[in-house]
């Protein structure tokens, strides 16, 4: 999947003509009504049509990069292509890792725990790395963190707290921190505690003997100095520079600062951190800077409707995802309605799929606003798509009548169905199969339920078997024709409603409570092997139907 946005002027406004109303015909998909808060924004700040737009996410490094750290650089990405699509001007994306952040615990998941212990308080770029391939567990993860997203195609810039603290690049900031020391406590103070408000200062300083991130009552602020005092647990006093990396902020005042620092233009988070957003809102009105364009996404949850948690271990992984469908899926799924709150899990793997394979395939024919409406054209970074001969639904019911151990069984039917498809000319096709393969092992066939026909069934199902002995296979029977021919067997078969006919054969020869149109999967199966499949159902041996007079009459 290619992320990457490219400069492109197609519609919307001109940026020449700074004058030019709003846009007019926005197509209806929510990055661009984001984009076009985003232009709002940047004419409302006077920048220049080549001043680009800069659009910021954020990263906790003290974790591994997970489903939601994609999501939100995938949906930062898709309004960032659609406001260079609106209004032609440029963009810029930073990825920033808060890796200057105190170590809090000692993670579960990493090997060495013993050796981190000590390190506790310390800037994560200064605790060693458990891992032992990097010079800090901060670098090893933003290591992960850049190689996850280079994986994905993503275009952006990285960027270390812990570099820019020290490098300078916030130290006018943080003087104007000091500055307006108490106007921020002001902000904070209401929604803390007693003892959290007695003793709270936006600033952290660094133990210059410890290296470890202190959160401890300030004592004096000189703003002049640009220093703050303060007093250990041992007593003693130290007068510490704000600036080169001697202190750090606390989060909201943290994450404000960095919006005035860097002109943040926009930035997404999710609805855990709306009170966050709030205050650091005005924390970055305080400091005399514009806060960027927010959007709040909703946090997913897992099978159980339980919102999911990286300790709990709750939901599914980006790798496990990756592991039963292309990564397309995965975008297809982020794309989808973030206002709201969406189950993640393994089940609904197979509808992102066919819901990106609809949209891609729709590509070839769409043009302007449509097109941009469609969500393949910012998964597929405006490629021109096409269809597939099968769907991956498709895929996984001829996984399961087959009982597929591997591709090539798949492929074999393929091969009848779409004689010119094969893995080297569609590549996106030898993926699907491959995952469908998976997919069945691990998800259809443990739960695979076969019921017995009831009496108006099974005459139904012999009827179909013998109707379709009589097709020609030479003949070219197609999807749409014996389609057709199901429909009419139902139909002699006087079922209430067709439905219930079509959920015969799911339940009845396939096992499953939906499935696939029946005209296709016959097609792609064969009509001979269709039969045999009615004949091995209606032979298959059943529980009897209890006896209605009741046991011993």
């Amino acid at each position: 999947m290619s992320q990457a946005v490219q400069p492109a002027r197609h519609s919307g406004r001109d940026p020449s003509r700074p004058d030019e109303p709003a846009f007019a015909d926005l197509p209806k998909a929510w990055p661009f009504e984001e984009a076009a808060r985003l232009a709002a924004h940047m004419d409302a700040k006077g920048a220049s049509p080549d001043t680009p737009a800069l659009l910021e996410t954020g990263y906790g490094p003290s974790g591994l990069p997970h489903i939601g750290t994609f999501g939100e650089v995938a949906r930062t990405t898709w309004v960032r292509r659609a406001y260079t699509e609106l209004t032609g001007r440029p963009t810029r994306l930073l990825a920033f890792s808060d890796d200057m952040d105190g170590l809090r615990k000692v993670p579960d998941n990493v090997p060495n725990r013993d050796m981190l212990a000590g390190f506790l308080g310390r800037p994560l770029t200064q605790v060693p790395d458990p891992f032992g391939t990097h010079e800090s567990f901060g670098a090893h993860n933003n290591a992960r963190l850049r190689s996850f997203l280079d994986g994905f195609g993503f275009e952006y810039e990285f960027a270390s707290s812990t570099e820019y603290y020290r490098a300078g690049r916030f130290d006018a900031a943080l003087l104007r921190v000091l500055a307006v020391h108490d106007e921020i406590v002001a902000v904070i103070a209401p929604t803390l505690g007693p003892d959290r408000r007695a003793t709270y200062s936006p600033v952290l300083p660094v133990h210059p003997r410890t290296g470890v991130v202190m959160q401890v009552l300030i004592d004096a602020v000189d703003a002049d100095a640009g220093t703050v005092r303060w007093r250990d647990e041992t007593g003693e006093v130290f007068e510490t520079l704000v600036t080169g990396g001697h202190a750090k902020l606390q989060w909201k005042a943290d994450w404000a600062m960095r919006w005035a620092a860097l002109g943040v233009d926009y930035e997404m988070s999710g609805k855990d951190l709306i009170e966050s957003v709030r205050l650091s809102t005005r924390i970055c009105k305080v400091l005399g800077a514009e806060p960027p364009v927010s959007l709040t996404y909703e946090l997913f949850l897992d099978q159980h409707a339980q919102k999911i948690s990286k300790s709990k271990g709750n939901g599914i992984s980006v790798e496990e995802w990756l592991r039963y469908a292309p990564p397309e899926s995965l975008a297809q799924y982020m794309f989808n309605q973030p206002g709201r709150a969406k189950r993640l899990f393994f089940d609904v793997i197979p509808r992102a799929v066919d819901e990106y394979l609809t949209n891609r395939a729709k590509l070839p024919e769409q043009a302007g606003a449509t097109l941009h409406a469609n969500p393949a054209w910012f998964i597929d970074g405006g490629r021109p798509g096409g269809a597939l001969p099968v769907s991956f639904g498709m895929l996984l019911n001829l996984a399961s009548v087959a009982n597929a151990e591997s591709a090539d069984v798949l492929w074999a039917f393929l091969a009848r169905y779409q004689p010119d498809a094969t893995p080297e000319s569609d590549p996106l096709l030898a993926r699907l199969v491959e995952h469908a393969v998976l997919y069945y092992q691990d998800f259809v066939r443990p739960a695979k339920t076969y019921r017995a026909p009831d009496e108006r069934e099974r005459a139904a199902l012999a009827d179909l078997a013998e109707t379709l002995r009589g097709v020609d296979p030479s003949a070219g029977a197609t999807p749409e024709g014996l389609q057709n021919l199901v429909f009419e067997v139902g139909k002699r078969h006087g079922f209430p409603e067709l439905r219930a006919w079509f959920g015969c054969l799911y339940e009845v020869l396939l096992g499953q409570k939906e499935g696939p149109r029946f005209g296709i999967f016959i097609a792609l199966y064969g009509v001979p092997e269709t039969v045999a499949l009615i004949e091995t159902a209606l032979a298959r041996p059943h529980p009897a139907p209890p006896d209605p007079a009741g046991p011993g009459s």
